[in-house]
């Protein structure tokens, strides 16, 4: 079983159980006590879980859900989104690419050798480091609970730095009137880059039209193209908008 489809069942059986046993969750799991261990470890560095003598214990998620998370949920979604953005990329030398799981699974496909890649979460940023040939850029700033990302003021005054040709982004949530994020200092954050970048590009996997979140990024108006797995049905509304939408 892989590490990270070990976090998401001990993850479920916390939120069901509210605490447990080292040798609980090695039962549950299969694995041997000592794999539980380091597994909480690295959990309760995530802010997904709080550790307790011989255990742990459920904590209710932050604002803002670890990306570890936010990988193994809606998977297939992001990864046939990821797919469509890939043969509609337009030119670029530079690049913005968020701290979101959708365009982690496009930047994985995404051949960038010789551009320069501007990111501001911490696992896209090792997926990168790990491809020759690339100049990755990551901003200063702070590490929040959770996010697996930076931002912050340092972080949106250094992207002010910047002159960037395509803006790869995801968002919590959109309806017709805009994006949404479930923190101020996200939304802060992708203003500045949808300022600075000459082409922005929407991933939203059919699920983000369904769900909410407490803070506007902007209108729909601000994105050079949305990229979806959605139906035709659904994205109809969006079309009537004139907005550029690719759902294939």
């Amino acid at each position: 079983m892989y590490i990270r489809e070990r976090f998401k069942r001990i993850s479920e059986y916390l939120k069901e159980h509210k605490k447990a046993s080292v040798e609980e969750l090695s039962a549950f799991l299969y694995v041997s006590p000592a794999t539980v261990r380091r597994d909480l470890v690295e959990m309760q560095a995530l802010g997904m879980v709080a550790r307790t003598h011989g255990g742990a214990l459920y904590i209710e998620e932050s604002d803002e859900t670890s990306i570890f998370v936010r990988l193994g949920k809606n998977s297939r979604e992001k990864e046939v989104t990821g797919y469509i953005a890939l043969q509609h990329m337009p030119p670029f030398q530079s690049v913005f690419i968020d701290n979101s799981s959708t365009c982690l699974s496009l930047a994985k496909k995404m051949d960038l050798t010789h551009k320069t890649v501007i990111t501001n979460g911490l696992q896209l940023a090792l997926t990168i480091s790990q491809k020759e040939d690339v100049q990755l850029i990551m901003p200063g700033g702070e590490v929040h609970f959770n996010t697996n990302a930076v931002s912050g003021s340092l972080t949106c005054n250094l992207l002010h730095s910047f002159r960037i040709d395509l803006m790869l982004c995801s968002c919590a949530a959109i309806d017709e009137n805009g994006t949404y994020e479930h923190s101020l200092e996200t939304i802060l954050l992708k203003q500045t880059a949808i300022a600075q970048s000459k082409t922005r590009v929407l991933l939203v996997d059919r699920n983000k039209f369904s769900t909410t979140a407490a803070y506007c990024t902007g209108t729909l108006s601000a994105y050079d193209a949305i990229v979806t797995d959605a139906e035709d049905e659904l994205i109809a509304p969006y079309r009537a908008m004139n907005l550029n939408v690719i759902n294939r």
